[in-house]
């Protein structure tokens, strides 16, 4: 483990759509800054995501530094959202979880119905240090989440991928491979591992910054969805089916809570602390 590295960085704005990959992000105790902030929800209050929605992946949202938004997505003009102060206080249930955030404007709400075809509004998580606790078996208390799937961040590995796309080309869907990570919207990704050394990590340090490993993230439909034309295929979850089953999910990746804040950089060093 003495050669590894990050590898790169994913900025997810809003949930769902496109994000981006900068060169450093800051570590916040709920998620890198500006990542899922702001999450689609329907008439009935729930979440939208591209389970629901896979045309959400040909949408992006640039982050503006106000925490704000510029939303872009195919037929769209770019329309900017910056962060609602004052408005209407909206509920979001997300796996069951109702969290309470402010309603972006009309306009926003006009562009992403627009844009999907189905009426949802833009919800943006103010305070995600009030706002959405994390699963209490794997927290310790006063442990919150922004609008990512369970925890603060998702961490994945290049050889873990290489390992996964050498399974899928002796499958039944072989044409479907090799994948790009970004089917696995992960918010960190370390290179010179073994593969699946992630499975026994259970705290390690980007650089300065020291995460606690939770638990492996179990994948969903959404990991068949290519990114790029939002056609959805067979894998990657017929292999995981095969190969990465546990307790009746599909693993690739681990869950980490930052244990302090600061800031990573591509290239810094990962240290596997426990």
């Amino acid at each position: 483990m003495g050669n590894a590295r990050l590898h790169s960085i994913h900025v997810h704005p809003a949930k769902a759509l496109r994000g981006f990959s900068p060169e450093q992000a800051v570590v916040e105790p709920w998620g890198l800054a500006g990542d899922r902030r702001w999450v689609l929800i329907d008439d009935g209050g729930k979440v939208v995501t591209q389970r629901e929605q896979p045309r959400l992946a040909l949408a992006a949202a640039g982050l503006l530094p106000d925490g704000g938004v510029v939303l872009s997505g195919p037929g769209r003009d770019p329309l900017t959202v910056h962060p609602p102060h004052g408005g209407d206080r909206v509920k979001a249930e997300i796996f069951g979880t109702t969290v309470e955030g402010a309603a972006a404007d009309a306009a926003a709400h006009a562009w992403c119905s627009a844009y999907l075809g189905a009426p949802v509004r833009l919800v943006h998580m103010d305070d995600p240090a009030r706002s959405r606790p994390i699963d209490p078996d794997y927290a310790l208390p006063g442990e919150t989440v922004s609008f990512a799937d369970g925890y603060p961040l998702l961490v994945t590995t290049l050889a873990s991928l290489d390992a996964l796309n050498a399974l899928i080309a002796q499958g039944d869907h072989a044409e479907e491979g090799p994948l790009p990570m970004n089917r696995f919207r992960p918010n960190v990704v370390v290179s010179g591992t073994a593969a699946w050394a992630e499975d026994g990590w259970r705290r390690i340090a980007i650089g300065e910054v020291a995460f606690r490993v939770t638990k492996l993230c179990g994948r969903c439909v959404v990991t068949t969805t290519d990114q790029h034309t939002a056609h959805r295929g067979k894998e990657p979850l017929r292999t995981l089916a095969r190969h990465r089953r546990l307790d009746g999910k599909l693993m690739f990746g681990q869950n980490l809570v930052p244990e302090r804040t600061g800031t990573v950089h591509v290239g810094d060093p990962v240290t596997i602390l426990d």
